[in-house]
């Protein structure tokens, strides 16, 4: 394991359960699915988000850190640890993904047309 990614990884799962709190207790006025639903999207994407980041630190901090043969710690440098790692290069579709649904979550909601979406309640914000 390796000390200074792990404490990283674990600010960045704190970040990520802070903002999970926090966005949970936030009320969204409006009782439109659509937007219940694009809300949603964008706050998945938006807290995901730190814990993605946490989890590449975790990925970092005990990839290669140990011999898959004889079980033994190995310290892994330069060209080892990089290939390592570079096995999990498709973690970046992860941070894609998050990003998308932030975005697109957003855009969505404030870019949604009308403010009476037809469910009989009025303006949405």
């Amino acid at each position: 394991m390796r000390p200074f990614e792990f404490a990283v990884a674990l600010v960045l799962t704190a970040f990520g359960i802070r903002s999970a709190a926090y966005w949970g207790r936030r009320r969204f006025e409006s009782t439109a699915i659509r937007d219940q639903l694009l809300y949603a999207m964008h706050l998945t994407g938006r807290v995901g988000m730190w814990f993605a980041f946490a989890g590449l630190f975790y990925l970092f901090a005990f990839v290669g850190t140990t011999d898959p043969v004889t079980g033994q710690r190995v310290p892994s440098t330069g060209q080892v640890y990089v290939d390592d790692v570079s096995q999990y290069r498709w973690y970046v579709i992860v941070f894609a993904v998050l990003g998308a649904m932030q975005l697109l979550g957003g855009w969505f909601l404030g870019h949604g047309g009308p403010a009476d979406h037809g469910d009989g309640q009025g303006p949405r914000r």
